[in-house]
């Protein structure tokens, strides 16, 4: 018998959209994610905040065998104790709490959990940490950042042996990001496991005490090279094969 394809759950963007004739909201996930866990050897399904998986994931949870948090707009400063910077971008209520509840739950269960650029910074969040709202402020180069939306492209110095180097398959990382906050206090159980080369931006963390629990600050998903998605994937397929699922 063939090894069942692992459902990874992709957070969704909450915006309003327009195609065709129409204006309207819209639950929605960049191609290049879905493309990415596909190729990976995962199904992609697309998941978005309900009133029932609200107050209680559990049911949506039992379907998946992995929960990738995907990038996006900034997460609302209250949740971690703080009023938002004149650069915080507006915020989705539903959306901060639906993912910052998918982490937490995840790691109950260790459920195999990635987070990307955003998701990175949810999952320290979900950890009890807080974010630097705007890194322009204290970087004398902004190298995170491309012109008019673009993705920069940089360097990351990963700690050899962590999640993050095995997953990526290197110490030395050439990255896609786009992004201007960060981890300003790290979350309680997390280790920091990547920096910017140059400015020494947190790029990677991880819990040590969780089977797959990494956040990356990069955009593994824009680049058809990179391993980091293909090995989460291959660990959700493990995870359910430990689980019987």
């Amino acid at each position: 018998m063939s090894e069942r394809t692992p459902n990874i759950g992709l957070t969704c963007n909450l915006e309003v959209v327009k195609y065709g004739l129409w204006t309207e909201p819209a639950a929605m996930v960049p191609l290049t994610y879905v493309r990415a866990v596909a190729r990976a050897g995962g199904r992609p399904l697309l998941i978005a905040p309900t009133p029932d998986d609200l107050a209680d994931p559990s049911e949506l949870l039992d379907l998946l065998d992995g929960v990738l948090v995907t990038g996006g707009a900034d997460v609302d400063p209250g949740a971690y104790g703080e009023t938002a910077h004149a650069q915080t971008a507006p915020v989705v209520a539903d959306r901060d709490e639906f993912e910052l509840l998918l982490v937490r739950e995840a790691g109950e269960r260790d459920l195999p959990c990635l987070g990307i650029c955003r998701g990175m910074q949810v999952v320290n969040v979900a950890y009890g940490g807080a974010l630097e709202q705007h890194l322009p402020d204290r970087l004398e180069r902004d190298i995170h950042r491309g012109d008019a939306g673009a993705f920069a492209d940089h360097r990351v110095d990963v700690e050899p042996g962590s999640l993050a180097a095995i997953a990526a398959g290197a110490t030395d990382v050439a990255v896609k990001s786009h992004h201007h906050q960060g981890v300003a206090r790290l979350g309680e159980g997390l280790r920091v496991t990547a920096r910017a080369e140059g400015d020494g931006t947190i790029e990677a963390i991880e819990d040590d005490r969780r089977r797959f629990v990494l956040g990356v600050l990069w955009h593994p998903e824009e680049d058809e090279a990179d391993r980091l998605i293909g090995a989460f994937v291959a660990e959700c397929r493990e995870a359910a094969v430990v689980r019987g699922a």
